[in-house]
């Protein structure tokens, strides 16, 4: 099968990295956000709401749903009252539609968060240091209909080495840094994109044969 013909969206993301991914080996990929691409391309881009799209025949959607009220490390301010449960409540939400859409193949990407507690736990945790990047930082995702991700370049002894500062960067960081805190990395982006594409696609040629 002709891979221009395979579609995918990856959603909540502005940056354009999991979509050009696909987009470099041969996929019709399509991004989407309430914010502008980043990307130096421009015209795969859907700058609004997700779910206005969502039955538009994708044969894969990777999701990368805002973890702002989701992560178990934020989870104090909502249990101390320092921020509203229904904020909570609506990302959870949000995160159960995505997990609903009518599409065949879906992945859900997000830090350790409370998904897992409300939803359900993830299918499988990983790090960037499996996919070439010499830092940590778990990564959660929940499948449907896609194998685990395999590492592709393991560089975990030679991060071990680096200072907490460097290996530990996005505790580092500090509030208010929203984007720079949820920056994906293009190793995870091409395994995604290289794994599951061929999956799916030959998915697909079992199913035409």
């Amino acid at each position: 099968m002709d891979r221009s013909n395979i579609k995918v969206l990856v959603a909540c993301e502005y940056s354009g990295t999991v979509r050009d991914a696909f987009l470099e080996l041969g996929f019709d990929a399509w991004s989407c956000d309430i914010l502008p691409c980043e990307s130096d391309i421009q015209d795969r881009h859907y700058e609004g709401d997700v779910f206005d799209i969502l039955d538009q025949g994708w044969d894969l959607m990777i999701g990368h749903p805002p973890c702002t009220h989701l992560s178990v490390s934020g989870a104090r301010w909502f249990t101390e009252g320092k921020k509203p449960m229904y904020l909570r409540d609506e990302a959870i939400e949000f995160v159960k539609k995505l997990m609903e859409a009518p599409i065949k193949h879906i992945a859900i990407e997000n830090p350790v968060s409370v998904i897992s507690s409300y939803i359900r736990k993830s299918d499988q945790t990983i790090n960037p240091y499996q996919f070439g990047h010499k830092e940590y930082k778990r990564t959660c995702l929940w499948l449907k209909d896609l194998p685990k991700l395999t590492e592709t370049d393991n560089v975990k002894e030679a991060t071990d080495k680096l200072h907490p500062k460097e290996k530990h960067r996005i505790w580092w960081i500090g509030s208010g840094k929203g984007k720079e805190r949820s920056m994906f990395y293009t190793g995870i982006a091409k395994a995604m994109a290289d794994q599951w594409g061929t999956y799916i696609e030959q998915s697909i040629n079992k199913e035409n044969d």
